[in-house]
């Protein structure tokens, strides 16, 4: 069974060698023609314009507008239309036959086409009768820039056409590249360490967010800080007048008061009793209101600073009501619901207050690139306005899919000591992952847009052309290449967009 798997490609050689060997002598019997020259001259230089021939000894292949939009060749009332179809499909071969101008059903003749393209090894279509086409075999590829040979047999007479077809293509020799700074590469196995670039949003760091409440109700009396404004750790806020607070001072200076009435009769009964003249009972009753009177300034202390205020602290005897609200953190102020005269209750939120020394990228993740994403992973981060660029790590992925958008968030904790990270800024971030070899790999500066392709300019002798691809993983440098170029073929590498550009000046354009 291995030997049989091994023999597959070796026949599958000898098949296009025996057809192409065919044609060759085919092409030998026909008058005044060298067809072995004509076929070496079209794998060497495709495009330009040859002798082609036919079964009556014609040396061009002159074609005409076919019905179906393609490319007619005819002799001795036999045609061959030569169509590519691929509307909704990928472009394929479909031929249509005539004799007289009149339509032959597709089984009336059996027809070969053998394309010779620049790099690459002929390419031979086998076709299959349809309901009113021959079909071709295999997919055309990108571009339609070939040598095209054209074998049919019908009604005992053998048919040879030849055209040749330029697209995406342009000539330019080594110094002439050289002078523009073109460089010939070579395609070939790469390292590559893919990046994945998301957009994201700058937001407060959820952590370092403190929400102000004055703790007793009160009236406003002033108010210091605004929105938008940067406070310092222990900043008076506002100030306001508050009954409560009145009270609890009052409180409290009473049993200030009442402590060190008993601290004193408790002193003088301690002596009276050591020195044996008052009774041991006014001693022990001293001491229990001394006890009493501590734990009422304890209480009382203990109320006062539940609300933030310091029972050391000075404050304006005539005013035992004034109340400053101060800031908990330095930050800044990014919400406030407080205004002069305004009675506030004492759980009342009045300011937000964030500290900005770090801040949050949120990223949006799509569901295909949740595999790459993980917790640790460093990310760069730019702003899409400003040049403003910072690193950090991925410290946090949400679980859950977001309900409509069907993405997740991924958080980049980011230093902003300087302020330059703005809440509010879109950015973009870039992600990257483990190493991967890969077989095949371009530049990518190399990679240009044609048409609607992604392509690279391979190179071919004199001639550069188009090689539309299929790319997979890249880390911004190198590019993987899937499909559409081999290792070891030589492309154009850096400033490739001057070929683009020539390419547009030649006018090559989309034929079939």
């Amino acid at each position: 069974m291995k030997n049989r798997k091994q023999l597959v490609p070796i026949i599958s050689v000898i098949a296009i060698g025996a057809v192409l060997a065919s044609l060759i002598l085919a092409w030998d019997k026909t008058p005044g023609t060298n067809s072995a020259d004509s076929l070496a001259g079209a794998a060497h230089q495709p495009g330009e314009k040859k002798p082609g021939v036919s079964g009556e000894g014609a040396t061009d292949s002159p074609f005409i507008k076919g019905p179906e939009g393609g490319k007619l060749f005819k002799a001795n009332g036999f045609g061959v239309e030569v169509t590519i179809f691929e509307e909704g499909v990928p472009p394929q071969f479909r031929l249509y036959l005539s004799e007289n101008g009149k339509p032959l059903p597709p089984s009336a003749a059996k027809v070969t086409v053998t394309l010779l393209r620049l790099g690459a090894p002929a390419q031979v279509y086998t076709f299959k009768p349809q309901a009113t086409y021959l079909a071709g075999d295999q997919t055309v590829e990108e571009p339609h820039s070939f040598d095209m040979l054209i074998n049919a047999d019908w009604a005992g007479k053998t048919f040879h056409w030849r055209y040749s077809q330029v697209e995406a293509r342009v000539e330019m020799p080594d110094d002439m590249l050289k002078s523009i700074g073109v460089e010939i590469m070579t395609a070939g196995p790469a390292v590559i360490k893919p990046k994945v670039t998301l957009p994201g949003e700058i937001i407060f760091n959820e952590h370092n967010i403190v929400h102000v409440v004055p703790r007793v109700s009160g009236i406003v009396m002033v108010v210091h800080a605004h929105h938008g404004q940067e406070v310092k750790k222990g900043e008076v806020l506002a100030v306001i007048e508050s009954q409560m607070l009145a009270e609890l001072r009052s409180q409290y200076r009473v049993a200030q008061k009442r402590l060190t009435l008993a601290q004193t009769t408790f002193e003088r009964e301690k002596r009276l009793w050591e020195d044996k003249i008052s009774a041991k009972q006014d001693y022990l009753a001293a001491q229990q209101l001394l006890s009493e009177a501590e734990i009422a300034v304890e209480l009382a202390l203990v109320k006062l600073r539940s609300l933030g205020v310091r029972a050391e602290s000075r404050y304006r005897e005539e005013n035992l009501a004034r109340y400053e609200i101060l800031a908990p953190i330095s930050g800044l102020i990014i919400e406030k619901a407080i205004a002069q005269g305004q009675t506030l209750k004492e759980d009342e939120e009045i300011y937000t207050v964030a500290d900005v020394s770090t801040v949050w990228a949120a990223i949006t993740v799509y569901p295909r690139d949740l595999a790459v994403i993980r917790v640790g992973q460093e990310a760069t981060v730019r702003a899409t306005a400003i040049d403003v660029e910072g690193k950090g790590t991925v410290n946090y992925i949400t679980a859950l899919l977001e309900g409509q958008t069907r993405t997740a968030t991924a958080r980049v904790e980011l230093e902003n000591q300087d302020g330059r990270w703005r809440p509010g800024m879109f950015v973009n971030a870039e992600l990257g992952s483990e190493e991967i070899q890969v077989p095949v790999a371009v530049s990518a500066e190399a990679v240009q847009s044609v048409r609607d392709w992604a392509v690279v300019f391979g190179r071919y002798g004199d001639y550069l052309e188009a090689r539309p691809l299929e790319l997979g993983r890249s880390d911004g440098h190198m590019i993987e290449v899937l499909k559409g170029l081999s290792a070891g073929e030589k492309y154009a590498g850096g400033n490739s967009f001057a070929i683009k550009a020539e390419l547009g000046k030649s006018g090559a354009s989309h034929d079939h």
